[in-house]
């Protein structure tokens, strides 16, 4: 076998060959656009450059055939919250083949302990978590935009490695074609809270960027600084940007967002899912793929909505907030036939207030992914993510906040 470092055009080019090649049988992947990908690894382009830095390579058999691809990244503040410095590992392809597995593995593991890591969690993303994040053990169906796919052997890859479950990430789904509303004693909440004094809800429009951007940087940092005496405050710039990006398949009905007296305390992000689209483009914004996607478009090919991120104001938590913006979604359903499904994804095993509010609207789980972490020093005693961060210990925090 032979291991690549991506450094020019040609491995570069290769290292988006390889899940086209992998998956080229699977019915269910839907390739990514290359671009998207190559941003995450371009300085300039991902934010997470400023603290940060990332490597990847490809690995080709002895008749010199793609076989295998990972990448590595340090992200300077991340990888210090931890009780041993951690790295990320990410954009894991292979054959099922062990001793393939473990070289990319070990590549990562190696060229994070030069750069002083003690331990690395992947797959996850060069950036955000609400993309690129965990593996997929359960539910192999066509995944939502950002959502990864995976093969199921890679979950014997991992574990077999010596990767440890550091928290599970489950994705609910809701059916919209079987049912004329929510739940009646969901309902009932929401019209409730929707009706309370001071209480009132808007959608977003996108010639007010600016002013909900910042409606949403506020509940994200009043949240944040109630749990993290060192949290980094929302970079607004950032999101605007992406914004912008996602301006082709907004529908400004999907996102909302909740106020008490003008005072913005929620918000709740709904995209549709590009997906759907992406399924008939191979990865390429070509002229004509740009003609297809305004066609398939306008003929509402996109059915199925994905939850990208939602945030509640500590002091608002548990009051039915969400149960309200909820029900304006709602209305929006019945205007709009043509969606016919909503995936929430994803919430941590460790949040069960977001797991009942899912499961009250009547979702189903339907995908499991995986974090998984792995220890460098085989001596050292694992933690999951309940037991290193501790969820009453979050919730404490957020009380006496509220105090």
């Amino acid at each position: 076998m032979k291991l690549l470092e991506v450094d020019s055009s040609v491995t570069r080019r290769d290292f988006l060959r390889v899940p086209k090649i992998l998956y080229r049988n699977d019915p269910n992947w839907v390739c990514p656009l290359d671009k998207d990908i190559e941003d995450i690894f371009t300085p300039g382009k991902n934010i997470s450059f400023r603290q940060g830095e990332a490597a990847r390579w490809i690995l080709k058999n002895d008749h010199d055939r793609l076989i295998g691809r990972v990448a590595a990244f340090v992200h300077e503040e991340r990888s210090r919250e931890y009780e041993q410095p951690t790295g990320g590992m990410g954009f894991f392809e292979c054959i099922d083949d062990r001793d393939a597995a473990f070289l990319l593995f070990h590549t990562a593991r190696e060229w994070l302990a030069a750069r002083g890591m003690e331990a690395m969690d992947g797959p996850i993303n060069f950036g955000e978590n609400h993309n690129h994040w965990g593996l997929l053990v359960e539910g192999f169906m066509q995944p939502g935009y950002g959502m990864p796919y995976h093969f199921p052997y890679y979950r014997e890859l991992f574990e077999s490695y010596g990767f440890k479950p550091y928290f599970k990430q489950y994705s609910y789904h809701r059916d919209l074609t079987t049912v004329k509303t929510f739940p009646e004693r969901f309902m009932k909440i929401a019209d409730w809270v929707s009706k309370r004094p001071g209480f009132s809800f808007r959608h977003f429009t996108l010639r007010e960027t600016d002013r909900f951007v910042n409606d949403m940087a506020h509940i994200y940092n009043e949240t944040w600084s109630a749990i993290k005496d060192d949290y980094t405050p929302m970079d607004v710039e950032e999101v605007k940007k992406g914004l912008r990006q996602a301006k082709p398949i907004i529908d400004e009905e999907l996102i909302w967002f909740a106020y008490y007296q003008d005072e913005p305390i929620a918000f709740f992000i709904l995209f549709p899912d590009v997906n759907q689209i992406l399924k008939h483009l191979n990865g390429k914004m070509t002229p004509w793929n740009m003609l297809k996607f305004l066609y398939l478009k306008k003929i509402h090919t996109m059915t199925r909505m994905r939850a990208f991120v939602a945030g509640v104001a500590p002091r608002y938590q548990n009051s039915g907030i969400e149960s309200a913006i909820f029900k304006h979604l709602f209305e929006v359903f019945r205007k709009k036939p043509y969606y016919r499904e909503i995936e929430l994804s994803w919430v941590g095993d460790y949040n069960p207030r977001m797991k009942a509010i899912y499961e009250a609207i009547g979702a189903v789980h339907a995908k499991t992914h995986i974090t998984y972490r792995f220890l460098f020093d085989p001596e050292r005693p694992f933690k999951t993510y309940v037991e290193e961060i501790g969820v009453m210990g979050q919730e404490q925090k957020i009380k006496k906040q509220d105090k």
